[in-house]
């Protein structure tokens, strides 16, 4: 198990670790059946550009679950996450990276606000006015 981040140790500014995923077809068909998302547009040529896309695109939600794979491998433990929102600004494809940035915005005891976004390789930002609010176990071993 990941160490956790002491709460005592977490400050304003602190940057997360970025977590990078290059999206992949498979992946998109993958979270399709986790999700229950089956729409054609996240798998299907064809069908996403009828309908004016490029081609198939990411699912948003798969995009916030790559932010939220960063901040919860900085707390240690996913269930640290108490509330998670975010804005969806622009599309990703397969085979584009998606990058994960984020810093500590709040700390109030062991409540933390890390506010974060998501861009592709291009600086486009994917995710934005990304806000995870957390809190923090008491007593944890790893510095932020």
């Amino acid at each position: 198990m990941t160490p956790r981040v002491d709460p005592a140790r977490v400050r304003p500014g602190d940057t997360l670790p970025e977590v990078a995923e290059t999206i992949e077809r498979m992946d998109l068909v993958r979270y399709a059946g986790a999700s229950g998302d089956f729409n054609p547009i996240h798998w299907n040529d064809e069908v996403a550009k009828a309908v004016g896309l490029p081609g198939v695109i990411a699912h948003g939600m798969y995009s916030m679950g790559v932010a939220a794979r960063m901040v919860t491998g900085w707390a240690g433990d996913p269930a640290a996450i108490k509330r998670l929102r975010v804005r969806f600004s622009t599309m990703i494809e397969p085979g584009q990276t998606l990058t994960a940035k984020g810093e500590v915005a709040e700390v109030d005891g062991r409540r933390v606000l890390v506010r974060f976004h998501a861009e592709d390789e291009k600086g486009e930002k994917v995710l934005s006015k990304g806000e995870a609010e957390l809190e923090l176990a008491p007593g944890g071993s790893r510095a932020p």
